[in-house]
């Protein structure tokens, strides 16, 4: 409750009674399908974890891509294919 009050509800003006669920809705599958969890390990509650590298030679610079959610009220990355 802490981080979505933090993270979304501190910075979002809510509009109107049907804006708010469309708003906790989005940081709910934010915070699911992608936000890092320091208890995960840095993965996501509903994605799989990496496997980790363990040849040097296969690390490599990723190229990432941002997407903005919620008007930009939240910034999504994803290493790009």
């Amino acid at each position: 409750m802490q981080t979505c009050r933090r993270e979304l509800l501190d910075r979002t003006l809510t509009w109107n009674q049907s804006h708010l669920p469309h708003a906790l809705g989005g940081f709910g599958t934010f915070s699911n399908e992608h936000r890092p969890h320091r208890t995960l390990e840095q993965a996501a509650p509903l994605r799989p974890r990496p496997e980790p590298i363990s040849v040097p030679g296969q690390i490599r610079a990723p190229e990432v891509r941002r997407r903005d959610r919620l008007g930009g009220t939240l910034q999504e990355y994803q290493y790009a294919a």
